[in-house]
């Protein structure tokens, strides 16, 4: 077979999302879900689907969950589902909302960071809000506690929508080759003054918190009517999405267990 064959054929296999190893999200289909739904949290917490994680303070009572709302003919089943039990119509000073994803530094040398190669990398997924308007996606360095922010918008009310996000790589700070926490995406909900009071860091800087979430204009706590899903999450190096690699619901789980092992009572 010829080499331009071999090419033809990789570029195909990545077309029909083939191609492993790409996605450095465990459970992105929100397929296993090990705690169930967890209601009345007033402050962060796991829940619903493994591996990602409620951040919140001061901003109403919530409930997460793993949900069958999906986008239609997306291949996926199951979202990561927020729901506001108490309102919360006026956020201040630190008050925040977010969905959180965390990634050991072991698994993150592919991206270089920290050098001249540093590579830039792709954010992928599903969401769907009762809320219109100005979100932002921000990944936090938690090693070098540096930061970078994106916003993207939802156009239409309780209907998915698809959205890409490419980030610059960074070329000051490498991530720690161990298994603490180096990288986290953090999808803002809600954020007070403390957090949107400043300019967004578009570009890799020092963290401040008024440029985390400048530009989100949302607050999903401003009534027991909102709620929030996400699904098909996909995080890659380069900076072009591909198709989402799916996974076995025996391979996730099996991830999902290094973190996280409910025991169940066979007698």
């Amino acid at each position: 077979m010829s080499r331009a064959r071999d090419f033809a054929d990789l570029a195909g296999s990545a077309d029909a999302g083939g191609l492993t190893g790409r996605n450095l999200i465990i459970n992105g289909a929100m397929q296993v879900v090990q705690r169930g739904t967890v209601s009345s949290l007033t402050s962060s917490s796991y829940g619903g689907p493994d591996r990602f994680r409620l951040g919140l303070s001061g901003a109403g009572t919530h409930r997460i969950l793993q949900s069958a709302t999906v986008p239609s003919g997306s291949g996926f089943a199951n979202s990561w589902r927020l729901d506001c039990t108490t309102a919360d119509t006026s956020i201040t000073s630190a008050d925040q909302i977010s969905c959180q994803y965390r990634i050991e530094g072991q698994d993150l040398q592919v991206l270089k960071k920290g050098t001249s190669s540093a590579e830039k990398v792709t954010l992928s997924f599903w969401v769907r809000s009762s809320l219109t308007g100005t979100y932002v996606v921000e990944l936090m360095d938690r090693d070098n506690i540096r930061h970078i922010a994106k916003t993207y918008t939802i156009s239409a009310a309780d209907t998915f929508e698809y959205k890409t996000l490419t980030f610059d790589g960074d070329t000051t700070g490498a991530f720690d080759d161990d298994n603490a926490r180096s990288l986290q995406i953090q999808w803002w909900l809600a954020a007070g003054p403390s957090y949107t009071s400043g300019t967004l860091a578009t570009s890799w800087a020092s963290e401040v918190d008024a440029n985390r979430a400048a530009g989100h204009n949302v607050n999903l706590a401003s009534s027991t009517d909102n709620n929030w899903y996400l699904t098909g999450v996909q995080l890659e190096v380069g900076e072009q999405a591909t198709p989402f690699e799916h996974r076995s619901y025996g391979d996730e789980l099996a991830r999902c267990q290094r973190y996280f092992f409910k025991l169940t009572d066979i007698s």
